[in-house]
């Protein structure tokens, strides 16, 4: 071990931490060189970091801009479905009640077609039987003609309370002292296919009593001969 004394102990110690100095200065130097190194590397990454931050909050808002968007799109487009569908259902409501209405027309026409044919049978039915009725009083007429001088005319009406063909019976050799004196009666069948007397010149209390009887015989030489007897009794009377 060298001694304190020794004259170069001071210079070699000096040396010694002056290098020890160095060292720890070079150290100190590398760590702040590594410090500053890695603070520049924080500072790029915070940079990197806010900026990806900052793109990232401005594609957000971007992205919320457009869900916003189609959020007001969807909720339009929603209220129009909406007013369609209401629109729709109107159409519908109003097809239905077309149909229902289409119907009843149709069953009223089917009603008014069963009404016209039943119509038209009736009428067919009461012009069959009025023409059988006008038959047999052409031919009551020719027996009557011969067999008891009565005249028969045919008249046709043309005024509306009575339109139609009619007969008029004309009566003579009633009245021993006036043969040509004419006793007349006036003829002709209802819508039901009865018979109806019109009128009788001169007018005889019991036509009616007789008109009622042919009704509900039908036989109309028996109501002629009996209107003969009545004109006959009158003129005695």
């Amino acid at each position: 071990m060298m001694s304190i004394t020794d004259p170069n102990m001071s210079d070699r110690f000096t040396s010694e931490m002056e290098e020890i100095h160095s060292k720890h200065l070079k150290t100190y130097a590398d760590i702040i060189d590594m410090t500053t190194e890695l603070s520049l590397s924080h500072k790029q990454l915070v940079k990197s970091a806010v900026e990806t931050c900052l793109k990232k909050c401005t594609d957000d808002e971007k992205l919320f801009e457009t869900i916003k968007t189609f959020k007001k799109d969807l909720q339009q487009k929603t209220v129009a479905l909406k007013e369609k569908q209401h629109a729709i259902s109107e159409m519908m409501s109003e097809i239905q009640e077309k149909d229902t209405e289409k119907e009843k027309i149709i069953q009223k026409i089917e009603n008014l077609k069963e009404e016209q044919i039943k119509r038209k049978q009736i009428i067919e039915s009461q012009y069959k039987a009025n023409k059988t009725r006008l038959r047999n009083l052409q031919k009551a007429r020719l027996v009557f003609q011969d067999h008891l001088g009565l005249e028969i005319r045919t008249i046709l009406s043309k005024t509306q309370s009575a339109k139609g063909e009619k007969l008029q019976f004309v009566y003579r050799n009633i009245n021993p002292s006036d043969p040509e004196s004419a006793y007349v009666i006036t003829m002709g069948i209802k819508e039901n296919g009865s018979y109806q007397i019109v009128s009788s010149d001169p007018v005889l209390e019991g036509l009616p009593v007789l008109e009622t009887r042919l009704q509900e015989t039908n036989n109309l030489p028996a109501f002629l001969a009996n209107v003969r007897k009545e004109f006959i009794g009158q003129v005695r009377r």
